[in-house]
């Protein structure tokens, strides 16, 4: 076994810049473009912003399909991935046993969960599409470390060398036609033979 040095707690740490949008400067554009939306405060928008993100998060955890993001900015799902070859440390025991201890994913037959966006199967498509990006907040990445483990079988499996975009292809077209049966059954009757 490899003898686990533990790092420097204390130890100068690179820190990326966060970009907060929901700034006085935001609300106060918000006003200039909407008018009608003075009757909020500051502190009211904020909270909508934030109930809105919570409950858009909390859609693909907790259904198989996902979430489609409003005015067609992409889907966001959460999938079951094959755990990569290379190493998966267990920091917390590789401390506490001062040897470098891999953490196997055996509740989850190791498979881990990923957290996927994709824009490219958006009806219309906008400019510059693939440009844009995603980043989970660390609530989202929170729910997903917790129920991933309790429900890893009801996700979708993403193979290595597949695309992403065909899954939604591909979910779509069964939607459609569960929808159209659907449809189609509502005024059925056997009986009627006109």
């Amino acid at each position: 076994m490899r003898p686990y040095k533990k790092p420097d707690l204390n130890a100068p740490r690179f820190r990326p810049k966060k970009l907060n949008i929901l700034k006085q400067s935001f609300y106060e554009e918000l006003i200039t473009r909407y008018p009608e939306m003075k009757k909020y405060s500051y502190d009211q928008v904020k909270q909508i912003v934030i109930t809105f993100n919570e409950l858009i998060s909390r859609e693909p955890v907790l259904s198989r399909d996902g979430v489609e993001f409003p005015k067609q900015l992409g889907f966001c799902f959460v999938g079951t991935c094959s755990r990569k070859k290379r190493e998966n440390t267990d920091w917390v025991k590789s401390a506490e046993y001062g040897v470098a201890v891999q953490n196997q994913n055996w509740e989850t037959d190791h498979y881990i969960g990923k957290i996927f966006y994709t824009n490219y199967e958006n009806k219309y498509n906008f400019r510059f599409h693939h440009l844009w990006a995603f980043a989970a907040s660390k609530m989202f990445r929170k729910d997903v470390g917790i129920h991933y483990p309790q429900r890893w079988k009801t996700y979708l499996v993403v193979d290595n060398l597949f695309r992403v975009s065909r899954i939604f292809r591909n979910n779509k077209q069964r939607l459609y036609a569960r929808d159209k049966a659907k449809e189609l059954l509502e005024g059925y009757d056997e009986f009627d033979l006109t």
